[in-house]
């Protein structure tokens, strides 16, 4: 695969054979980010589970202490007084039947779907539309919640859900390039602290296999992981 001169340049300064301290690897990563725009650093973890067998799933979601950087637009599908705890917290777009219809129809203006328990049965006729671009509300997610206020809140200051791959790797954003180092480091030792915890029983040997760190038109810098303990 050829690269541009900018990303080639960058390359240079990373020793590809190296696991970098994270605190060394962040400060890197802001470093080969040399794009016009203020590129998002995602975090790339290989884990030693089988994703195949239900009991090494590996799933949850998290709020960043530092946000993503992006303004995340929320539709909260709800009634009653949920509907009015999610418009006051700040839900872009808020209804019930209607915005199902909408949404059904091809309707996609958002990045995450909120929904009450007691709304799932209907919302789950929308599974193959919101299913496929991950936007199915799930209480793993903390995106099926009844205190729809605060899944608002939270979806607004940051959350993000991570969940394996086929290939068992997790992909998740920790901010962007400009956050500067130490705010990154915030937010992904949050990250790295909630995967360790959700380590499945199940999972033999070792859990973290690698970790990289790239920003969206960087080189990926390896991270040592032996300070989270598995």
């Amino acid at each position: 695969m050829k690269h541009g001169k900018h990303y080639v340049d960058a390359a240079k300064l990373v020793d590809s054979t190296k696991a970098y301290d994270v605190n060394e690897a962040l400060e890197l990563a802001c470093k080969t980010a040399s794009a016009k725009f203020d590129e998002t650093v995602e975090l790339h973890v290989r884990l030693g589970v089988d994703g195949r067998h239900a009991d090494q799933q590996v799933r949850g979601a998290v709020v960043l202490p530092n946000g993503t950087g992006k303004t995340v637009r929320v539709c909260a599908i709800a009634k009653g007084p949920a509907a009015a705890a999610a418009e006051a917290a700040g839900a872009d777009i808020v209804g019930d039947d209607e915005l199902i219809a909408k949404i059904a129809g091809g309707f996609m203006d958002f990045d995450v779907v909120v929904t009450t328990p007691d709304m799932m049965g209907r919302v789950g006729r929308l599974g193959k539309v919101l299913g496929p671009r991950g936007l199915m509300p799930n209480p793993k997610a903390g995106t099926v919640a009844p205190d729809l206020g605060k899944a608002v809140s939270e979806a607004k200051a940051g959350k993000i859900e991570y969940r394996l791959d086929k290939q068992n790797i997790i992909h998740v954003p920790i901010g962007k390039a400009s956050f500067g180092a130490e705010k990154l480091m915030t937010n992904l030792d949050t990250v790295l602290d909630a995967i360790a915890k959700a380590k499945p029983a199940a999972a033999k040997g070792q859990y973290f296999k690698s970790a990289t760190i790239a920003t969206t038109m960087g080189p990926g810098v390896r991270v040592a992981t032996n300070k989270y303990g598995v």
